[in-house]
């Protein structure tokens, strides 16, 4: 007996001796804190959670006889110049609360009273992908937090607060392995690309409290998007810290940015081969907020005419957007919504929504819900792509060489309200006839595979790598009809936000003669007296006739995004206003 237990001690000795020197040799050789090392082997981070008050016990887990009441906090709570966004962080157990189940509560910046202050209804509420929900409640009252409060769990403790200027908002690693971190704050000129030297990757849980893992280089960086080496051991672990470990970048010298922004992967991890073939020809990509009236026409349209994927950024809507989208799916349309609740960063948004593309879409068009692709030759969509890049040679020097086109730029018409008050029964494509003479600008249609590597974009179009090149579009072929601007209740508002980051919003006195303004319109959502007959150039009726004729239903003439109802109650309405008019003369 006594040998055997002389035996036990020495081999566990010998076992404390090797994993001594295996950490000491992590430590000293590969610059991978303590915090790393457990990670590695399978220690998971979770953050402690806790409630002021239990007022339910209801999904309580039993787990050896002892219930353990699920709780709820606050992961992360970022301050947006007009609401707050809550990220609210549920137990597997528990529900997603509904908007009217939440309330928004202001407490004092005291930690010593913890009783309310101001209590708001909450104005959105969005279930995200990590198990979590979104809240946006009013904007903060200075000195004070917010947090929320529901009947079933009381108030839940706030979390910690960051400002919008200054964050690392999201990062995934994507098909390539490296990691693309999307920032606020580091000021970067737009369409330029800056000195990765400068800066560099981190990659932790708390870089306020400095638990940091690991850091890396940075690959490029350009406006709000950081290209980072991803470590090889965030690579061998993935499937462990996807959703766990954040990443922020900071100018060395310096601290890091402030970062929510939890490492996520685009598609499954592990080796995943580009399909020989991609699944869609043409793909549609776009940011909306508020345009859930205006989507059914333009999903079904564009189907029509070849597009096979919509990619719906979602910018912090609080109309039926979700619900329109879901209706859309559920009659086979290959359409999804994806939160970005990030004011002004349409281009980042471009640019995520470009990763996540690259391996299912051939092309992707980047435009906005009120644009439509009009194909005056009456071909479809992917016929004409096929034409114009079908020849790609490009003489250079003495030698004539094939260069691939990766970008097809489109020129843009801008219609506006065509001596309309109200918005058009039969939709815009229909209602909406006059426009002004000169294109301006122009929409892109790109190849995923074909962008530079910083996913440099100014909305209209993107930097493409060595190699490619852009062909502009002849407008007999193909022109995109901007319905800009619309009638007046529709046009007002966008006098809320501007969604691109380098696009001033109406109301600021800044770049008043823009071509992203309207022109002579001024910083005031007031309409003026000549409103519906202003930016009436030329009378095109083009697309106009193209959807009565191919798209109307031969019996009740009704086009495919027309619901029989509401057409009804139009007429109806109208004929109310008629009897109205006539009693009174």
């Amino acid at each position: 007996m006594r040998d055997r237990r002389k035996h036990d001690v020495a081999s566990w000795s010998r076992f404390f001796w090797f994993t001594a020197v295996v950490v000491v040799s992590c430590v000293l050789f590969t610059g991978f804190s303590l915090s790393t090392f457990r990670l590695f082997i399978g220690e998971t981070f979770r953050p402690v959670l806790g409630s002021t008050r239990q007022s339910s016990t209801r999904n309580a887990v039993v787990s050896n006889e002892v219930a353990v009441i699920p709780v709820l906090s606050i992961r992360e709570t970022v301050l947006l110049p007009d609401e707050v966004l809550l990220f609210l962080k549920y137990p597997p157990s528990v529900r997603f609360f509904t908007k009217e189940e939440l309330v928004c509560v202001y407490l004092s910046a005291d930690k010593s009273s913890s009783e309310p202050r101001l209590k708001q209804p909450a104005v959105g509420v969005d279930n995200e992908h990590l198990g979590e929900q979104i809240v946006r409640c009013p904007s903060c009252p200075r000195g004070m937090t917010v947090t929320v409060d529901s009947k079933s769990y009381g108030i839940i403790p706030a979390g910690p607060t960051h400002r919008w200027d200054t964050l690392a908002y999201e990062a995934l690693i994507d098909k390539d392995n490296t990691t693309v971190v999307f920032v606020k704050g580091l000021n970067l000129r737009p369409e330029r690309i800056s000195n990765a030297s400068r800066f560099e990757c981190m990659y932790g849980w708390d870089f306020m409290k400095l638990s940091l893992l690991l850091r890396s280089e940075v690959l490029s960086i350009a406006q709000e998007i950081v290209r980072c080496k991803t470590p090889l051991s965030i690579l061998n672990g993935q499937q462990r810290v996807n959703g766990t470990i954040k990443v922020s970048v900071r100018i060395k010298g310096s601290g890091a940015l402030p970062s929510i922004a939890r490492l996520g992967h685009l598609g499954n991890p592990g080796p995943d081969p580009t399909p020989t073939r991609k699944p869609h020809e043409m793909c549609i990509c776009t940011m909306a907020r508020n345009q859930a009236r205006f989507l059914k026409e333009w999903v079904m349209y564009h189907a029509r005419i070849g597009v096979q994927r919509w990619y719906i950024y979602d910018n912090n809507s609080d109309d039926d957007t979700d619900s329109v989208i879901e209706s859309l799916f559920d009659a086979n349309y290959n359409i999804s919504r994806h939160l970005w609740p990030w004011i002004k960063t349409q281009e980042a948004g471009f640019a995520h929504c470009a990763l996540r593309a690259r391996d299912f879409c051939d092309w992707v068009g980047f435009i906005d819900v009120d644009e439509f692709f009009h194909l005056p030759s009456g071909l479809m969509l992917h016929d004409v792509i096929r034409n114009l890049t079908s020849t790609t040679s490009l003489k250079l020097n003495t030698q004539s060489r094939y260069i691939p086109i990766g970008e097809l730029r489109v020129s843009c018409h801008s219609f506006g309200p065509s001596g309309l008050k109200h918005v058009p029964q039969q939709g815009v494509t229909v209602g909406y006839t006059c426009r002004m003479m000169a294109p301006e600008r122009h929409k892109s249609i790109v190849k995923p595979e074909a962008l530079n590597s910083t996913l440099i974009n100014v909305v209209h179009h993107f930097h493409l790598r060595d190699g490619f090149r852009f062909v502009d579009v002849n407008r007999t072929m193909m022109v995109v009809n901007h319905y800009k601007f619309q009638v007046w209740e529709v046009f007002k508002e966008k006098f809320y936000r501007r969604v691109a980051t380098y696009v001033a919003d109406w109301q600021d006195e800044q770049n008043v003669g823009s071509k992203d303004r309207a022109p002579g319109l001024g910083t005031k959502a007031v309409e003026p007296v000549d409103w519906s007959n202003r930016f009436c150039e030329v009378v095109d009726t083009g697309l106009k006739d193209r959807v009565l004729q191919n798209f109307a239903h031969p019996g009740t003439s009704l086009l495919p995004w027309q619901d029989a109802n509401d057409v009804i109650k139009g007429f109806s309405s109208v004929e109310k206003k008629s009897r109205k008019s006539k009693r009174k003369a």
